[in-house]
């Protein structure tokens, strides 16, 4: 029984050594969005992201993911316009100026994609969402480092995170349409 007992825990080790730590390159990725303004689509991006990948090749359902999105980021092109979301209308930064999200698990959906199941907070709200997620690939990067490539897609309602009033709904649309671009590093100790 003790002989199990070691193997085992020699085994763990073994599959919890195959986790790598990657840390989001927040120079090189994104969070975009997109949803109805009117009568077409509005689309923009927030500009600093940063967080861990804990990635497992070989056991994805070990894998996790937390990130953050500084709200003050935001970049539609119009600084007017960007100080409106940043305002109480909106994003209200002053009281809030991160979103995050925090995986709670990982399922493989086919060769290199995966549904990454976490926790959004956007103000004061939590909801589930689903990351519909793509591993676009890795490779070597610049001093050593192993680089990954990442793509993810979800759509929320923003009234769910209480971001802009119902009375902008004729104006804006409720459903928005979240696309993130994630590069993220790992060095080998």
């Amino acid at each position: 029984m003790k002989k199990l007992i070691a193997l085992l825990a020699v085994l763990s080790l073994t599959v919890a050594s195959r986790a790598e730590t990657y840390t989001i390159d927040s120079v090189h990725s994104s969070v975009g969005f997109s949803l109805r303004h009117l009568v077409s689509k509005f689309s923009s991006s927030f500009t600093k992201v940063s967080g861990t990948i804990n990635y497992d090749a070989a056991a994805p359902e070990a894998s996790s993911v937390e990130a953050t999105v500084a709200i003050s980021s935001v970049n539609t092109a119009n600084e007017k316009r960007d100080a409106h979301l940043a305002s109480a209308d909106f994003f209200d930064t002053t009281k809030f100026p991160t979103a995050t999200f925090k995986s709670k698990s990982w399922k493989k959906t086919g060769e290199n994609t995966f549904d990454v199941t976490g926790d959004l907070t956007i103000k004061d709200v939590t909801k589930e969402v689903v990351l519909k997620t793509t591993l676009v690939g890795s490779g070597p990067g610049n001093g050593g480092a192993t680089l990954t490539g990442w793509e993810a897609v979800t759509t929320i309602k923003r009234t769910d995170f209480k971001v802009g009033e119902p009375k902008f709904l004729q104006a804006l649309g409720d459903d928005v349409t979240i696309t993130i671009g994630i590069e993220a590093g790992h060095k080998k100790a």
